[in-house]
């Protein structure tokens, strides 16, 4: 956490030159926080504390019965109707203003005034109007089948009894990022109890060890992957009840899964009736008034973070989650559109006045701050990572520093990098010193998470990874035995691309579900234009089950490498360039133990090839071309390897047998010198040569 970070670390924030005409500006940016964070407790409580509005607002069982609070300084009147009601005015039950300083109304109940499960809705009053609200505090809404409209539920059942504690903080996150309703292969929406019941046990035995949900925040239109949200408060109710949704994070913790969730305060859905737009009758009650509550590219409401009564609903929801929920952190989505007044659309980042030009929100900047410090007050080993496109510096440092306090940021670059790859530049032209160098710049003061790809490339328009390598031959090409070069050459650089993005990540590593073994075509969600199906919104474990067709074998590559690539040795150490050949395709790379090397040649292997390596003796940990990865099998398997003294033009070296468009990783050396002086290079020949790979 921001907190931990090494003196080495915070040097590098210190020592950067290019901050230097900029260091007034974020000094002010941590003052601006620390004076908000006082303004909003008066002193005289925790930030964590004041974030608990869920505990007041809404609806409440209370000693003797009921109790309802809702903010709306703009209503004349509020009247809860609903099934206990006849959903009419005359039978309804009428708030009273409680605190007319602050617009706050207050209904109190007796106990059979409402009972579990019963349907109601805010009927408001405001001058020139009115009109049906759910409640913005509403912690379940349910959508009626037949007229798809949305109303809030009377939840009151049970207390869940949780079984598990979460499981430690990991070293180094291997993360699972994850859409409950499309996990299912069925097309269908799927629920959170199929969910733990089908699909935490892959994630689990796949070697990750935590799980990013998506949609999790209700939200009236599916096809927006959860990004639209209405009810900030209420878990989607179209994949079930909150107690299933708890079960479902109990067992993760059980199987030694840490759960995070995306939280989507950067807009909120246009709707009015099941959203909070236009709740007490204003555009301007939690957002922007005019056009800069407007987001034009997203078509939904942007968020006024100067407001105190904004800020203690978000901050609020920050705390709720990890209460009720038990999550252990958070991907705050979309926060280059909050950091911005432009939202950072069609602006290149390409020099630091960008971050300092007057185009930040400073008031959002100041909200993720206090965000964070919320989360690590309440839950000192949650984490939260910043998706951010910008590169903004100070998004991990503390908020003495000018900082926002995040934990991780994703390094959005990377798969913009591996699909400029993919598709523009050929076999022949691709650079392994440029990867190295795209694959490890990154700000050092920041912790980062690296991916190939995440559910942004998947969705509609364009592709998963290895389908934009496969294209039109995965039709064809995935039965085992199957002679196809375009699939061939598509298996082998999945795998070589992940693994590389794996061994020179920051601190950690995401997967999109279903992109592990290479999952075909697009993610496209049931919409007037497709029909309305889910045909593409699903995920077809079948094909990564089937033992006639290779996809098996890349999800078993991955689960490999992590093992043999050793989320201890990545956590631990940094990726160090052990060497590159830029002519020949071929690169290493030291992280801790393992020694990674790539031949990402399209048509020449190589055979004696000297890796400068310290002296000792190495194992083969992991060969990419291993039968059940899918792969040729050119190499033995099990074989160890001695370096050699004086080779090759190396003080130490080995000599090493390297396919085309194959990885390997070793692990060892450091052993002493009469061991490693024996100059052998043990089993270097191939044990059967195949036709090259293109």
């Amino acid at each position: 956490m921001p907190k931990n970070l090494p003196e080495t670390l915070k040097r590098t924030w210190e020592d950067d030159p290019w901050l230097a005409p900029y260091r007034e500006l974020i000094r002010a940016r941590g003052v601006r926080a620390r004076e908000l964070a006082a303004r909003l407790t008066g002193g005289g409580q925790s930030l964590a504390d004041f974030a608990s509005g869920h505990e007041f607002f809404g609806l409440h069982r209370s000693g003797d019965g009921w109790v309802f609070r809702e903010w709306a300084p703009n209503a004349e009147a509020m009247c809860l109707i609903g099934e206990a009601t006849g959903w009419g005015e005359r039978d309804g039950f009428w708030a009273e203003m409680a605190d007319a300083e602050h617009g706050i109304w207050e209904l109190r109940l007796p106990p059979d005034a409402l009972a579990h499960g019963q349907l109601y809705r805010l009927r408001l009053r405001w001058p020139g109007g009115g009109g049906d609200r759910l409640p913005a505090w509403v912690r379940r809404a349910v959508q009626d089948p037949h007229t798809k409209e949305f109303n809030a539920q009377v939840w009151d059942p049970e207390p869940y009894r949780w079984k598990h504690d979460p499981p430690p903080v990991p070293a180094f996150p291997l993360i699972y990022e994850s859409h409950v309703g499309m996990a299912q292969e069925e097309a269908k929406v799927g629920t959170y109890a199929e969910y733990a019941a089908r699909i935490l046990p892959r994630v689990a035995a796949g070697g990750y060890n935590t799980l990013q949900l998506m949609a999790i925040m209700e939200h009236p239109y599916y096809g927006s992957f959860g990004y639209h949200v209405s009810n900030f408060f209420a878990a989607s109710s179209r994949f079930g009840t909150p107690e299933e949704l708890k079960a479902l994070i109990d067992a993760a913790h059980g199987m030694g899964l840490r759960v995070i969730i995306d939280l989507v305060h950067s807009h909120a859905v246009k709707n009015e009736v099941e959203g909070i737009s236009r709740f007490d009758g204003t555009p301007y009650q939690y957002f922007h008034d005019g056009p800069r509550g407007e987001h034009i590219a997203w078509d939904s409401r942007c968020f006024d973070y100067a407001k105190p009564e904004v800020l203690h609903f978000l901050l609020s929801n920050c705390r709720y989650w990890l209460d009720e929920f038990r999550v252990d952190g958070f991907r705050f989505d979309g926060i280059t559109s909050m950091l911005y007044l432009d939202h950072g659309l069609g602006v290149a980042f390409s020099e630091y006045g960008r971050y300092f030009d007057g185009n930040v929100d400073e008031d959002a900047y100041a909200y993720l701050a206090l965000a964070n410090r919320v989360v690590h007050e309440v839950r000192p080993d949650a984490i939260s990572v910043a998706e951010d496109m910008s590169g903004m510096p100070g998004l991990c440092r503390s908020i003495a520093e000018g900082g926002c306090e995040f934990d991780y940021r994703l390094a959005m670059g990377l798969p913009d990098f591996w699909y400029r790859y993919a598709e523009k530049v050929r076999d022949e032209d691709w650079n392994v010193d440029e990867m190295y160098f795209e694959l490890t710049n990154r700000r050092r003061d920041q912790r980062s998470i690296s991916y190939v790809e995440s559910h942004d490339q998947s969705i509609v328009g364009s592709k998963a990874f290895f389908f934009q390598l496969a294209d039109a031959a995965i039709y064809e090409g995935m039965h085992r035995g199957a002679q196809n070069l375009p699939v061939e050459r598509a298996i082998a650089l999945h795998k070589l691309a992940r693994l590389l993005t794996l061994i020179t990540a920051g601190d950690g590593y995401l997967t999109f579900m279903g992109n592990e073994f290479g999952h075909p075509e697009w993610v496209d969600f049931p919409r007037e234009g497709n029909g309305w199906s889910h045909e593409k919104a699903r995920r077809r474990w079948s094909l990564r089950d089937d033992p006639d067709l290779r996809f098996g074998g890349l999800a078993e590559f991955e689960r490999a490498m992590f093992a043999a690539a050793g989320v201890k040795a990545v956590a631990s150490a940094e990726p160090h360039h052990a060497f590159s050949n830029p002519g020949d395709k071929v690169l290493a790379v030291r992280r801790g133990d393992a020694l990674a090397i790539f031949n990402f040649h399209p048509d020449k292997s190589f055979t004696d090839y000297p890796i400068p390596a310290e002296p000792g003796k190495f194992r083969l940990a992991l060969d990419s071309d291993q039968p059940e990865f899918a792969g040729q099998g050119r190499i033995a398997a099990g074989q160890e390897f001695f370096t050699q003294s004086d080779f090759a033009g190396h003080p130490n070296a080995l000599s090493l047998y390297l396919p085309s468009c194959c990885a390997v990783v070793l692990t060892g050396g450091k052993v002493n010198q009469d061991q490693s002086s024996r100059g052998l290079a043990l089993l270097t020949v191939p044990r059967q040569v195949f036709s090259n790979i293109r």
